[in-house]
């Protein structure tokens, strides 16, 4: 069993910036991908950024060149969220995936606004 909580989220201004932490406990393996989701209102769920294990990223073309993915180990990865847009107002998750299994955290809430 995995367990994911982040933290982090809050109110940004438009052009403003906001850093996502997320903390893995329980069985999470450090060749396990680990990612960030958004959903807003009245939309599905969709990908922000994933990094792979070795540190390969990918982004949603969304937020090419304005986020950046990091993860320190097996246990935390982060979100730096710059030059950030009201398109960007989401509820935020953390994800990791292995062995079969898919597990989320219970989300962050990110609002940009003027």
């Amino acid at each position: 069993q995995v367990h994911l909580v982040e933290s982090g989220g809050g109110l940004a201004r438009p052009g403003g910036s906001l850093r996502l932490s997320c903390v893995a406990s329980g069985s999470v393996r450090a060749i396990y991908p680990m990612g960030w989701y958004r959903q807003a209102p009245g939309t599905q769920r969709e990908m922000v950024a994933t990094i792979f294990h070795g540190g390969v990223t990918k982004y949603a073309d969304s937020v090419k060149g304005r986020f950046v993915i990091s993860r320190d180990n097996a246990n935390g990865v982060y979100l730096q969220m710059n030059n950030m847009e009201p398109d960007d107002t989401a509820t935020y998750y953390c994800n990791t995936e292995g062995d079969g299994k898919t597990w989320w955290g219970q989300g962050t809430q990110v609002t940009v606004s003027s």
